[in-house]
């Protein structure tokens, strides 16, 4: 049963990984950032975790989603901020994937800390998840105040780039639902969301089509990852009250009918007022 529910949820987070990166390359950053990142990979990793550790591991895990979606807006805050800086150096996306790993893994150790030592001893797991949700909140609207051009790709991703975004996300949540088996809730929430999707989603793009696409979708995927928070916080009672099938359809048509879409028509908006790029 943890072999196969591991096999499973990696194979279709690989899958879906594939298809965010042709979404932005088709749609552009604003659409392909902002319904690419509808929660996906987050859906296997919360049914295996649940099949694995059961209800309690899951909301265990699951607090945890919210929090990891904000170290993850820092992570794409990176590739928003620090490119310009970089302008016609040869080692721009060495240097940035570089500067945003270490901000995710160094923020990603302190958290683990803060909720293991301060915030599981006094708050509830639906009180740390919806504070995780609050924050990711905060900081995504931050950095989307001034709408940025979001143009479509030129060039094609090549297959070897898609094939490789696909292999890390598979690994990622793969590992998530080994570790929630192995009795290690809280690293497995943290890794059901490391930033592989985005990770090679920027350096896929940035290969492909240079530094302003993956730039311009920055800001829609770090709004757009905010669904992965809420479906999160919904799964935690979801699953275990109407079972994985249907727990798992009013938690995704929840996270995407609550925030999803009504984020994607919001930013349009503000774009086309803008007078900027789809």
């Amino acid at each position: 049963m943890l072999s196969s529910s591991i096999l499973l949820s990696a194979l279709f987070a690989g899958l879906v990984a594939i298809g965010v990166t042709m979404a932005i390359e088709k749609w552009g950053g604003l659409i392909g950032g902002l319904l690419g990142t509808l929660p996906s990979t987050i859906v296997p990793a919360a049914i295996g975790m649940h099949v694995v550790g059961g209800e309690e591991a899951l909301q265990s895990s699951m607090s945890i989603v919210p929090l990891g979606m904000l170290l993850n807006a820092l992570f794409l805050g990176v590739w928003m901020v620090l490119p310009p800086y970089l302008a016609g150096r040869q080692s721009a996306l060495l240097f940035t994937t570089i500067a945003a790993l270490g901000v995710w893994a160094l923020l990603g150790a302190a958290m683990l800390w803060i909720v293991g030592s301060w915030l599981q001893p006094s708050l509830s797991v639906f009180a740390i998840g919806w504070l995780g949700f609050a924050l990711v909140f905060v900081v995504a609207i931050a950095f989307n105040r001034r709408p940025q051009s979001a143009p479509k790709g030129a060039q094609k991703v090549s297959f070897q780039v898609l094939a490789g975004r696909g292999i890390a996300a598979a690994l990622a949540i793969g590992a998530a639902v080994w570790l929630s088996g192995q009795g290690q809730p809280l690293l497995a929430g943290l890794a059901s969301v490391f930033p592989a999707i985005f990770l090679t989603s920027m350096v896929a793009l940035w290969l492909a089509q240079g530094p302003t696409v993956p730039r311009g979708a920055a800001g829609p995927m770090m709004l757009g990852g905010v669904s992965v928070a809420v479906y999160a916080n919904i799964a935690m009672w979801s699953l275990p009250t109407y079972g994985m099938l249907w727990g798992t359809v009013l938690a995704w048509c929840l996270a995407v009918g609550g925030w999803s879409l009504p984020t994607f028509l919001i930013v349009r908006r503000l774009h086309q007022k803008a007078n900027l790029n789809d």
